[in-house]
């Protein structure tokens, strides 16, 4: 229902427009232009969605234009995990949520979304070394968490999480790749850098390049502002083997990496907090840009403002140590109410975080509901007015429609959005005037259901429930189980893949190790004895999946293992 209502305000409005400038590509699927200069956007040819948005490689709103009609390829930055996420997180993440929601629901637009789980960098390595565990045991807690709290703040998950310890293979494929295109180069030492001097004018999409300082590192950089793609390990560090010695990936390229993996040399929407513009997202691009051979890879950045704690310029952030955790913050308010003051401000804009912002969001929610609630109660005859001027109210209803419709397509312009919505019950509360007496006239409930329907349906949109409000029911122990459930499995298949290694000897006489025969039995065990137990685990060649199963008795176990008989 609610495309064919947006498209016809924007045909009334003139907000839609024809896409224009062709972008070529070439056999390999790779951009080109001999046209434009390195830093000149080029505006996609493809499916035009009736907004406009403000994209940080313009620096001004442009037409969203998508390659494909109906679909949006979006990437976004995930988090490093090695603490607890905090409310600066959970403001851009909620606020990204947001904006997919209403491509979504109310342009019809289906967001792919893809996200990395940065589960490998120096902080966690500190941290390991803290806490006395493994990275894997840091990376893992923390990413669970991370999980549970964007669920239990409504946030919906991406369509896929990619963690960059399980991709580091493509990673070293991907810096190869930039090396023989001639725009990277090793070290002696077994650094690998990204030459920016080979990029040209290219470079500075975000910020001027003369601004820009770079990254410390090896005194062999050609260029001070080259920054690292694999870099080698240190002492009691995690590794991986590489074509450069033993060593671990540079923090951008993982990013570049992994999207590629998933969306190829052409990405619709890129999103991040603004403090990833500069360098983490530039260095994206010119990575990107430089593996695929394009003049452009993604056509639109989105970036989110800044949390600050009200009286501070400083962003809220772990380094900083001000700031709130999302599990802490649920204890004193809802999830609708975070949402709710995330919408009465525009996305990238900056935002002050303090009791009374977040008062003013929970009196936003219950002026709404008790405007429903009395609504429902004239509709059930329950509550006595005056006569009710339906005319005018429908027409209300109508204007409110266009206007919210109007507003998200501008930017995603949802404090407009929610005026409008309140607008409207402001002028429902003043139909709403309780008398003593009825005074036996022609009542007008089918507005008020109308207007009921709309801002219920207009709130679902942003991620707002007013059906299901109790925000507890979504927080339970299913994370951890998960981390321990995938951990035994790891182990399990590690197990189950040294009982399987065959003998060495003749064709004829490789069979199974006899001793290990009782391993790969007690594996078989494990397996059908938590099936009833709501684990179910499928071996599937020489790797193994799992999945929970809610405590419900499987009716049947696959069994396509390997066994000795």
């Amino acid at each position: 229902m609610w495309r064919f209502s947006v498209c016809a305000v924007l045909r009334k409005s003139n907000i839609l427009t024809a896409a224009q400038s062709a972008v070529r590509f070439t056999s390999t699927g790779a951009c080109s232009s001999s046209s434009v200069t390195g830093r000149t956007w080029l505006r996609p040819s493809g499916f035009d969605t009736g907004l406009k948005t403000f994209n940080s490689l313009t620096k001004q709103k442009e037409p969203l234009i998508l390659a494909r009609e109906g679909v949006a390829t979006w990437y976004s930055c995930g988090p490093t995990v090695y603490d607890h996420a905090h409310l600066g997180h959970a403001c851009s993440y909620v606020r990204f949520d947001i904006l997919q929601r209403i491509l979504s629901r109310m342009f019809g637009i289906t967001v792919i979304h893809a996200m990395v789980i940065t589960d490998i960098d120096d902080k966690i390595i500190k941290r390991s070394w803290e806490e006395n565990v493994s990275p894997t045991v840091i990376a893992r807690m923390y990413e669970e968490e991370f999980k549970r709290d964007m669920l239990s703040l409504k946030v919906i998950p991406p369509a896929v999480y990619l963690r960059v310890t399980e991709n580091v293979h493509h990673i070293v494929t991907f810096i190869e790749g930039i090396i023989k295109n001639g725009h990277a180069y090793a070290t002696k030492e077994g650094d690998v850098y990204f030459d920016i001097g080979s990029i040209g004018d290219r470079y500075g999409k975000f910020m001027a390049a003369v601004d820009s300082q770079g990254e410390p590192g090896s005194a062999n950089k050609r260029d001070a502002r080259d920054f690292a793609l694999w870099k080698p390990s240190k002492p009691q560090e995690p590794y991986w083997e590489s074509p450069w010695g033993r060593g671990r990936p540079g923090w951008h390229i993982e990013c570049s990496t992994i999207s590629s993996s998933v969306f190829g040399s052409q990405l619709d929407i890129h999103s991040g907090g603004i403090d990833l513009a500069f360098p983490h997202h530039e260095n994206e691009v010119a990575q990107s840009e430089a593996y695929h051979q394009c003049e452009q890879w993604a056509n639109y950045f989105l970036h989110s403002g800044h949390l600050h704690l009200k009286g501070s310029a400083e962003k809220m952030s772990k380094s900083l140590k001000n700031y709130i955790t999302i599990k802490d913050f649920l204890q004193s308010y809802s999830a609708n109410e975070f949402r709710m003051f995330c919408l009465l401000s525009k996305y990238r804009s900056a935002i002050d975080y303090s009791e009374s912002s977040m008062m003013e969001a929970r009196s936003s929610l219950g002026i709404i509901s008790t405007f429903m609630n009395d609504a429902q109660a004239y509709m059930k005859g329950q509550l006595q007015c005056s006569s009710v001027q339906e005319a005018v109210l429908w027409e209300r209803l109508a204007e409110t429609k266009s206007s919210v419709m109007k507003a998200l397509a501008d930017d995603f312009d949802t404090p407009r959005a929610i005026n409008a919505v309140m607008n409207l019950v402001y002028h429902g509360n003043c139909q709403l005037q309780p008398v003593s007496q009825s005074e036996g006239g022609a009542r007008s409930p089918a507005v008020f259901g109308a207007m009921v329907s709309y801002i219920r349906d207009a709130l679902d949109v942003f991620g707002v429930d007013l059906l299901h409000s109790k925000e507890a029911d979504v927080i339970s122990s299913a994370g951890n189980l998960e981390g321990v459930v995938e951990q035994l499995t790891r182990f399990r298949s590690d197990v189950r893949a040294f009982a399987l290694a065959r003998q060495d000897g003749p064709s004829n006489k490789r069979g199974l190790h006899p001793e290990r025969i009782p391993l790969l039995k007690a594996c078989d065990s494990l397996r059908n004895d938590l099936a009833p137990l709501g684990v179910l685990i499928k071996d599937r060649g020489a790797t193994s999946t799992w999945e929970l199963t809610q405590g419900k008795r499987s009716e049947s176990v696959q069994e396509d293992q390997e066994t000795s008989s």
